[in-house]
């Protein structure tokens, strides 16, 4: 594992460590309506001290990292209501301290808590199209304007402080050949990088997951590899092929047992029961799973239960 590896600590004293869940469910149940192309970012302007909740929420359900309300906070979203790339950085920068500000109250609570950490989500250029390219990873765009898309998010996100960037939910392999070329200037920075798939082999656009592995892989920035965002019954599979290929450790973090109905745009369960991340966890863990928690539609519910079988 890589030097000022934020993770050593936590992964040398237990199994797993417990990612949080999604932060829009958690928003809408507080009554924000994030029917908006900036999604949770758009609470960063309008109601921060919301977002600063959900994070020590999930702090006290057991998560020991918080991911940051940034995945769709960029300056180009946030030009299109009229702010600079100044103000946007100022935005980006107070999802870091909001997840800090969380930390510092669940351990004024809770002194012995241990390591927590603070991840930096990086969200991929389909976030800010907000077309759901993000799971066809079928944009094309040149390595230069994905590094000048990028750049200013990572960089207000490290000078915050955030203690390492998630780097997620990403379906093309041209963004995130650029987005490790763009680590490579931070040499402090460390992230894990995690995908949506095609299958079980192949990232959203089709490229082949060894492939893009073995771009990743001898990275000094790079601490994990692995998957977010896909359903529950999708994961094993995939973290299977990963373990396959690296000795990195893997992260998961799918969407709840739901499923999502475009044509109604609703979320119902599958089949007779809504299966849970603690059901597959053990699953997990035989696959090489380190990092494990919760995308869309999970709640501190499921994360607490993670918690309990650490």
């Amino acid at each position: 594992m890589s030097q000022n590896n934020p993770l050593t600590a936590l992964l040398e004293k237990q199994p797993f460590v417990v990612l949080d869940g999604a932060m829009a469910t958690e928003l809408e149940a507080r009554g924000c309506n994030l029917a908006d192309s900036l999604w949770s970012a758009k609470v960063l302007m309008e109601n921060p001290e919301l977002i600063r909740e959900v994070h020590l929420d999930y702090y006290r359900a057991g998560a020991q990292v918080a991911i940051t309300a940034s995945y769709q906070a960029t300056p180009a979203g946030f030009a299109a209501r009229g702010l600079d790339e100044a103000q946007s950085r100022t935005l980006i920068g107070r999802s870091v301290e909001l997840a800090r500000k969380a930390r510092e109250a669940y351990l004024a609570e809770n002194p012995h808590a241990g390591t927590l950490l603070v991840a930096g989500s990086v969200g991929p250029y389909g976030a800010y199209l907000a077309d759901g390219s993000e799971y066809r990873g079928d944009y094309v765009r040149s390595a230069e304007e994905f590094t000048a898309f990028h750049r200013p998010r990572v960089e207000a996100l490290l000078d915050a402080g955030a203690d390492l960037l998630a780097c997620e939910t990403l379906p093309s392999f041209a963004e995130i050949k650029a987005l490790a070329a763009l680590l490579a200037g931070y040499p402090r920075a460390r992230a894990w990088f995690s995908f949506t798939l095609r299958d079980s082999e192949h990232l959203s656009d089709g490229t082949p997951l060894r492939d893009v592995v073995s771009v990743l892989a001898d990275s000094p920035h790079i601490v994990a590899l692995g998957i977010n965002c896909i359903a529950l019954e999708n994961t094993t599979a995939a973290l299977k092929h990963l373990q396959s290929l690296t000795s990195l450790p893997l992260v998961v973090y799918p969407n709840s047992g739901e499923h999502y109905d475009a044509v109604t745009k609703t979320w119902h369960h599958h089949g007779e029961a809504c299966e849970t991340l603690a059901g597959y966890l053990p699953q997990w863990l035989d696959a090489g799973a380190k990092l494990i928690g919760g995308c869309c539609r999970t709640t501190p519910k499921d994360v607490a239960e993670l918690n309990a079988k650490r």
